[in-house]
């Protein structure tokens, strides 16, 4: 696929190059590269302007998929912390069987 930028040095060229061959009068020239000009720089402002958006809405889905990948970690690691907790409590029980068993003898 042809890049934008590609295509719009193609444009320029071929309108330099017919311009500047035609034998025109010079103020007809001059009339006819303003228009080109004014032709080349609406495109261009297009396709920035086309080229930011793009840049724009990138981001702000790069944006949403951090949070949504934060949520998930924030919800992984919650379960993680309740499965520690778990495990630290059930060795907190035998810890405390075993200190009542030496505490009877």
């Amino acid at each position: 696929m042809i890049n934008k930028g590609t295509f719009v040095l193609g444009a320029l060229i071929g309108a330099a190059a017919g311009v500047l061959l035609a034998p025109d009068k010079g103020s007809v020239t001059r009339d006819k590269l303003k228009k080109e000009g004014k032709v080349i720089k609406d495109q261009l402002t297009s396709d920035f302007s086309e080229v930011k958006e793009d840049l724009s809405k990138a981001a702000s889905s790069g944006k949403d998929k951090f949070k949504q990948d934060l949520e998930d970690f924030a919800s992984k690691s919650s379960y993680k912390t309740e499965q520690a907790i778990t495990f630290l409590e059930k060795q907190l029980a035998i810890l405390k069987d075993k200190n009542k068993t030496l505490q009877k003898s």
